[in-house]
């Protein structure tokens, strides 16, 4: 059998998948797996018929590839991903390269690239985002690392990749080092953000409000043909539909705790790490967290006083409906805000040359936060390529000054209810610090100046001038 065109390293579903998309498009696939015998069901199953070899070893995967070698691995994250990369290092000739299609951290991919590239090698890490689906019909594709690798495998990545309207792959170069994966741990943590808002959408719509799921369905539907159609609107709206046997909500069935392989929380710590307040992302990777302390809930809940909600809603519900809409759209902003302030920021410290509208145009497509607002995000950074932050771009200004009444009314109605809303919340109070121009800091850095001596600035002198008291004379 000829050489093929890419080796794929890791058979779980997207290794499988994303070798039958690679193969649809044209190109012959060589896949290995640890596993032996997933390497004969897979060629023996899904793969019968198709331009697509088994190899049983990684010398054998090698010497199956047409050169520059090409070798995909879709690994669990850290210490997989550097086993497989030491037994290549070995095999493979100066011009192959590796690419790393997991959830690897982005200082790790930066690190690997500059050892394997030391070698004489070149490396890639790729975030790839779809999940299963995207895998196998397109996904969002986010290239990152060494550059000299991009133009030998942008043929292959950019035929796989999902398509926007218009017909552009979303997939393009973002970077070096670990920028690919960087962008891609950004993408994750706006889609914490935005899972956690529709959560929380769901939650008062059914217990404040007392809404069946076949009610809350319809309102999302209607929603998913507005400003706020997106993916995970869309799939809300299906999810709500299921029933089981019995006729219950399949949804309802489902115990309340949920869990995470850790980007989010990724994307929470470097923020701190860059200095840039990531808030309603990192309520969202709490509230996970809270989610998980179930039994220690249910206890607390026998104990603690406070509102709780009946389901007996005695206001206007389509206007409430319309106030939930317009808090959900304004916090998704929010969202986004902060993810951008994170890349802007990261850009700098990582001299990476971002383009950040280029980044939204892979997102179109493929990914979890497809969105119909992602391209007026474009379009934002297209007017303004130096856009500070994405709440002061006209567009996106005018549409959270016309939504804030109704965000507020959502909030307060939350908050003396006693139903939790920790990003819907936390969203409308990083607005409301971001447009302040006086916050409550003078007062903090006394503190920090009385017990530590750390010093001050003053209003009455230039930026950058330190002043001490002495507080206890």
């Amino acid at each position: 059998m000829d050489k093929a065109d890419i080796g794929i390293a890791g058979l779980a579903v997207m290794g499988e998948n994303l070798s039958l998309n690679i193969e649809n498009k044209g190109f012959s696939v060589c896949v290995f797996n640890r596993t032996r015998e997933k390497v004969t069901d897979f060629i023996e199953g899904r793969a019968k018929g198709k331009k697509i070899s088994g190899s049983y070893s990684l010398p054998e995967l090698v010497n199956n590839l047409k050169t520059p070698r090409k070798i995909m691995l879709m690994v669990k994250a850290g210490k997989p991903v550097d086993d497989y990369i030491d037994a290549l290092i070995h095999l493979l000739t100066p011009g192959d390269i590796i690419i790393d299609g997991g959830n690897s951290h982005f200082l790790d991919t930066a690190k690997r690239t500059r050892n394997i590239e030391s070698k004489g090698l070149l490396y890639l890490g790729v975030g790839i985002s779809g999940g299963e689906e995207g895998a196998l019909n397109g996904p969002s594709i986010m290239p990152g690392g060494s550059l000299a690798a991009w133009p030998i495998v942008s043929p292959l990545l950019r035929s796989i990749a999902a398509k926007a309207a218009d017909g552009t792959p979303c997939c393009d170069w973002v970077g070096s080092g670990g920028a690919g994966h960087f962008v891609k741990m950004v993408h994750n943590g706006i889609e914490y953000g935005d899972m956690q808002i529709i959560c929380e959408v769901y939650h008062l719509m059914k217990e404040y409000a007392g809404m069946h799921a076949d009610e809350i369905q319809e309102v999302f539907e209607i929603w998913n043909s507005g400003m706020l159609s997106s993916y995970l609107i869309e799939i809300t709206g299906n999810i709500l539909s299921h029933r089981d046997d019995s006729g219950i909500p399949i949804v309802e069935r489902i115990l309340d705790t949920a869990e995470q392989k850790g980007t989010g929380k990724w994307a929470s710590v470097t923020s701190f790490d860059e200095g840039v307040p990531l808030t309603l992302i990192g309520e969202a990777v709490h509230a996970r967290y809270l989610s998980s302390m179930k039994d220690e809930r249910v206890k607390a809940s026998r104990i603690l006083e406070g509102p709780r909600p009946d389901g007996k809603f005695c206001g206007d519900k389509d206007a409430f409906i319309e106030d939930i809409r317009q808090a959900m759209l304004a916090s998704k902003i929010v969202s986004y805000a902060q993810g951008y302030a994170l890349l802007r920021s990261a850009a700098s410290s990582y001299n990476w040359d971002l383009d950040f509208g280029s980044i939204t145009k892979l997102w179109r497509g493929g990914c979890i936060i497809r969105s119909a607002f992602l391209s007026n995000i474009t379009d934002a950074f297209t007017r303004d390529p130096g856009l500070e932050n994405l709440l002061i771009d006209p567009f996106f200004r005018d549409i959270i000054a016309k939504a804030q009444d109704g965000w507020r009314r959502v909030c307060s109605a939350a908050l003396v209810n006693g139903v939790a809303i920790p990003a819907l919340a936390s969203a409308l109070t990083y607005y409301d610090g971001y447009r302040s121009a006086y916050l409550p800091a003078n007062l903090l850095q006394a503190q920090r100046d009385y017990f530590g001596a750390h010093t001050y600035e003053r209003v009455d002198k230039p930026r950058g001038e330190k002043f001490h008291t002495d507080w206890t004379s």
